[in-house]
């Protein structure tokens, strides 16, 4: 199944570019696909290792800013200011880990919300060097003396990362590294028993997972070519979280499906005119209740069931 996964994946990936009518869906989907792999990311965090984060649009944040304030205020190359925006926010998500994964349940949602919240509102506050509120244009991404522009462009290397992410995720979650992760969700003491460095492997996961985002909210900030503090705020880390729930937690292919739903959903309403948000509510409602384990997991689930009623009675 996971290699008939990644075969259809990769055969939508090459085919969506023929059938996309104009720019408009083109900006579309690699919007999707951008989500889809900061929620791959998020997914590993939350859906296998069994570890709330309420900040993670913090992360995506700081990854976004380091490839507009260091190019343009501090003449980096656009390359390397992604790379600092990666370890700049490993560090943080490294500093800040062990002390947050002391705490469970709503504790430890309310501490990673405390620090998205913090992240935002520097980024909103220090307008010298964020340009405050109104946000700040981004230098274009160079490699090799070469711009990338365009949106062809940009589609296939952003479609290159996501089908790398979703190989690399299903390889990782059947890896002993994976396994454990899944153990700790399980049961934190059976894991402990195991021997299963528990706080180890947590702070491993979190900080992988916050230095995608963040090298995911460069990838961005480039594409898009302009930032805005809210990029990293509340909503944005709510929105990630429903895109998990939504596909499927512990799923790879789930957070895919969440993402591509989640980022489509709110242009197909657009016909609900003033009334928008409210059916989007419903339909979020109506999934929860029809697919309470996801889209991939629930329909996974109904499958197999329908597949062994059959056999019952070819039997």
């Amino acid at each position: 199944m996971r290699n008939k996964g990644l075969l259809v994946l990769g055969l939508i990936l090459l085919a969506l570019p023929w059938l996309l009518p104009n720019p408009f869906y083109t900006d579309l989907v690699i919007r999707m696909a951008i989500n889809a792999v900061v929620v791959l990311a998020l997914n590993l965090l939350m859906g296998f290792a069994g570890q709330i984060s309420l900040g993670h649009a913090g992360f995506f944040g700081i990854g976004a800013y380091a490839s507009a304030i260091l190019p343009s205020q501090f003449g980096w190359h656009p390359m390397l200011a992604l790379l600092a925006g990666a370890v700049i926010t490993g560090s943080l998500a490294g500093v800040v880990a062990r002390p947050i994964f002391k705490l469970k349940g709503n504790y430890l949602a309310m501490a990673t919300l405390g620090l998205g919240i913090i992240i935002s509102m520097v980024l909103r506050n220090e307008a010298q060097w964020t340009g405050g509120p109104d946000g700040m244009s981004v230098l274009p991404m160079s490699w090799a003396g070469f711009e990338i522009s365009g949106d062809k462009t940009w589609y296939w290397i952003i479609a290159f990362i996501l089908f790398a992410s979703v190989w690399g995720a299903l390889n990782l979650i059947n890896s002993p590294f994976g396994r454990a992760l899944q153990a700790l969700h399980g049961s934190e003491v059976a894991a402990k028993v195991v021997g299963v460095d528990v706080v180890g492997y947590k702070v491993t996961v979190f900080v992988l997972s916050a230095t995608v985002a963040s090298i995911m909210g460069s990838i961005s900030a480039h594409y898009v070519g302009f930032v805005t503090p809210n990029m990293a705020d509340f909503f944005h880390s709510i929105e990630l979280v429903t895109m998990v729930v939504m596909g499927g937690m512990a799923s790879v292919f789930g957070s895919v499906v969440g993402a591509v739903l989640l980022t489509a959903l709110p242009q197909a309403l657009t016909a609900f005119e003033g009334w928008e948000t409210v059916a989007l509510g419903a339909v979020l409602m109506l999934f929860m209740v029809f697919l309470p384990k996801g889209v991939v997991p629930s329909l996974a689930a109904k499958f197999e069931k329908n597949k062994a009623v059959d056999d019952d009675g070819l039997a």
